[in-house]
């Protein structure tokens, strides 16, 4: 209770004497002119000023809350002139909350004329500490120049209260452009020690950015933060790592693009920004290496934001890189190699991402590791580690225990399509018929869990279904899923286009592809020219589908000069690459069933030009060969298309079909491709027909077999799409 009646007494105390000298401000305004104006001695033009030299110890002693100190302070000096007495009562009133009050008092204080004095003094005072010399005084006392700054951080800190944040922040600038002028190579070390200007000038450094940001002039923001960090405002290490942070963020978030710094004292060789995210990078970076280096305290979300920035520019091997450099401490290790295996996993070295993370599911607790073991079993899908993932997923629906829906649907999800091509490729029809019915099941129970509303359910429902020839639901599932989207995913088209196909509903899945295709960007609609140029000449609509393919080809054409030009990613470049040779291939059995067999020809060779080690150019040789009735010619192109990928279903084949006419080569040593085709295709209907035809040769007790071969060749022809689900 003392004490509070002790500080009180003190406001009444200042606040009267600040008063006293507010009234008689005229006088000493008048006093100061004629006193300047008489030449007289340092002494008493200081004194007439108003500047009095005791101001700094009563600051001190309000500070402490020492009245008796003040009290005597205030009486022996000579009198606070007008501007320090409104700037100590502007604070007490800002100091009791009465903000509009303070900003009345601080509005009468007219710094203007003052800034010429108080960049004069703090120059001098800043030669004065590198000469030591006791000459040249300066016109004000450094305490004054703090007292006067202060009241316009203080000014900036009430505008800011009332909302007025523009006002507030050409305030605040006020004072670094004092200093800026004043000091044009920084302050110097230990500038303004004993008194408060170091601290307000510290203060006003970090709170100007922030008020140009919430006033929305966002480039004045990156400015000051720039001017913050390039220039020497004495801020210590802390500090300055926070500025650095905040910029970074706010380059990163902001959603502004500025101009790249201006950095002319850059070293020759040294990395200078050219844009947001790349100035965002180098001061993230920078912390880091501060943060290595123990010179500040350790702040994770720092490695949070560089991880964001460089996914962005897609730079995920440098991210490996910081984080391999990383000390211990900073994350924890799961945290730390579960994001080195993203970095890996981005860059499409998924073995070494998946490493990573057996080496985290090696510790700790299962329920612990429901994310590494989720995306464990992706990436095992994706590498085609089926059974692998299949386990992960089934360990991480373990260890949810009731947690949340949709945790459990990614998990249902990713078991679902491992479990389905774990089917693809099963060797036993008891096992494929189980793990097909088990991965219609899993997906039913994700769907449930996704509350109906997930795509990637949806269209992973679809395929299997399609996959098992249940086409009606999967035609269902794949118009939901085009629904749920607003036809925003080419693949779900493609899809319900592929569907209708296979039910022999050509007009309706051409009419599906126009759809999509006035809804797809021109560059975008190659899979969609080659799926309606299909779907013609299933039709028998062979000249329209040729015009298809051409309008294709010239999409292509124009897209290649777009790559050459540096526009786009390379990847984009081999994927049209693969196109062009696909629909250079497509164009050639066409032109063969036209037996327009010169056209045929230049499509082959455009084949090799695209690339000159295709098996689909060898393939359409072979068929070439056939028709010309050279069965020879045809086996050796086919073997050749073999010998650059031993996978090319339509070329073991198209062997097997040569050697049985031949007759050269032992049934059983034929039955060996078409065996080799269906253990890569189940549902190719070509295969399973002339299976049937060798144990029909084969006689006896073949025949049996002979008859589900036909039987599933038959099926699989009636429900075949114009090309493949997948």
């Amino acid at each position: 209770m003392e004490g509070r009646k002790e500080r009180g007494r003190l406001r009444n105390f200042v606040r009267r004497m600040a008063m006293e000298c507010l009234c008689s401000g005229e006088q000493l305004k008048g006093a100061d002119e004629t006193i300047r104006s008489s030449d007289s001695s340092i002494t008493k033009d200081f004194s007439a000023s108003g500047y009095s030299s005791r101001n700094g110890e009563v600051e001190q002693y309000l500070d402490n809350g020492n009245i008796e100190e003040a009290e005597l302070s205030l009486r022996e000096g000579v009198c606070l002139n007008y501007e320090e007495a409104r700037a100590l009562l502007g604070r007490l009133e800002y100091q009791r909350g009465h903000v509009e009050a303070a900003l009345r008092v601080f509005d009468g204080i007219d710094i203007s004329s003052l800034v010429p004095k108080m960049k004069i003094s703090i120059a001098r005072k800043a030669h004065r500490r590198k000469t030591r010399s006791q000459w040249d005084s300066p016109p004000m006392p450094l305490h004054a120049v703090s007292l006067l700054m202060e009241a316009i951080y203080l000014k900036a800190r009430a505008l800011h209260d009332l909302g007025k944040f523009k006002d507030a922040a050409q305030e605040c600038r006020m004072i670094l452009d004092i200093v800026e002028a004043a000091l044009p190579e920084g302050l110097p070390a230990g500038f303004g020690k004993g008194c408060k200007l170091n601290e307000i000038i510290c203060k006003a450094v970090q709170f100007l950015p922030e008020l140009w940001k919430l006033a929305g002039f966002s480039l004045e923001a990156i400015s000051e933060y720039r001017r913050s960090l390039l220039n020497n405002w004495n801020l210590d290490g802390e500090t300055i790592a926070k500025i650095q942070k905040e910029f970074a963020v706010f380059l990163l978030y902001s959603g502004c693009e500025a101009r790249p710094p201006n950095l002319h004292s850059q070293l020759g060789g040294s990395f200078v920004p050219r844009n947001n995210m790349e100035e965002a990078i180098l001061l993230l970076m920078i912390l880091l290496r501060k943060f290595n280096l123990r010179r500040v305290e350790r702040d994770p979300t720092v490695m949070h934001h560089l991880t964001f920035a460089l996914s962005m520019s897609g730079q995920l091997k440098p991210l490996a890189v910081q984080f391999e450099e990383m000390l211990p401490g900073l994350l924890d290790k799961r945290e730390w190699s579960y994001n080195v295996a993203l970095c890996y996993l981005a860059e499409e070295d998924d073995l070494t991402a998946l490493n990573l993370l057996k080496r985290i599911l090696k510790l700790g607790q299962e329920s612990e590791n429901l994310k590494e073991l989720l995306l464990g079993s992706k990436v095992c899908v994706e590498k085609g580690n089926y059974a692998e993932g299949a386990a992960y997923a089934r360990r991480a629906i373990a260890n949810i225990q009731g947690g949340c829906d949709q945790l459990v649907g990614v998990a249902d999800v990713l078991l679902g399509v491992s479990l389905s091509n774990q089917a693809r490729y099963a060797i036993s029809d008891t096992d494929r018929a189980s793990w097909q019915y088990e991965a219609l099941e899993v997906l039913g129970s994700a769907e449930k869990n996704m509350h109906w509303q997930d795509p990637r359910v949806l269209y992973n429902l679809s395929l299997e279904n399609a996959e098992q020839r249940k086409l009606d639901a999967a035609v269902f599932y794949a118009k939901k899923l085009v629904k749920l989207e607003a036809g925003s995913e080419l693949r779900s088209w493609l899809l319900l286009a592929r569907l209708l196909s296979a039910q022999k509903l050509f007009a309706d899945a051409e009419t599906i592809v126009d759809a999509a295709l006035d809804q797809t960007g021109k560059w975008n609609q190659g899979d969609l020219l080659r799926t309606k140029a299909r779907i013609q000449a299933a039709q028998g609509e062979f000249s329209d589908a040729v015009g298809t393919y051409t309008q294709l080809l010239a999409i292509i054409q124009l897209r290649r000069k777009k790559f050459s030009s540096g526009i786009s990613l390379a990847k984009g470049a081999e994927d049209d690459k693969s196109l062009e040779t696909e629909t250079w291939y497509d164009l050639a059995l066409l032109y063969l069933g036209m037996s327009q067999w010169r056209d045929a020809e230049v499509c082959i060779s455009k084949i090799r030009a695209v690339s000159c080690y295709s098996a689909l150019a060898w393939h359409a040789t072979g068929k070439l060969y056939e028709v010309k009735g050279l069965p020879k010619e045809a086996l050796g192109a086919y073997f050749r298309a073999l010998d650059l990928d031993a996978k090319h279903v339509p070329s073991l084949i198209s062997t097997a079909i040569i050697l049985r006419q031949l007759g050269d080569r032992p049934l059983p040593s034929v039955r060996c491709f078409l065996t080799d085709a269906l253990q890569l295709d189940r549902t190719n209907h070509m295969a399973w027909f002339n299976l049937g035809l060798l144990y029909e040769e084969e006689g006896g007790r073949s025949a049996a077999e002979a008859a589900e071969c036909f039987q599933a060749a038959a099926l699989l022809e009636e429900t075949a799409p114009v090309e493949p689900f997948r």
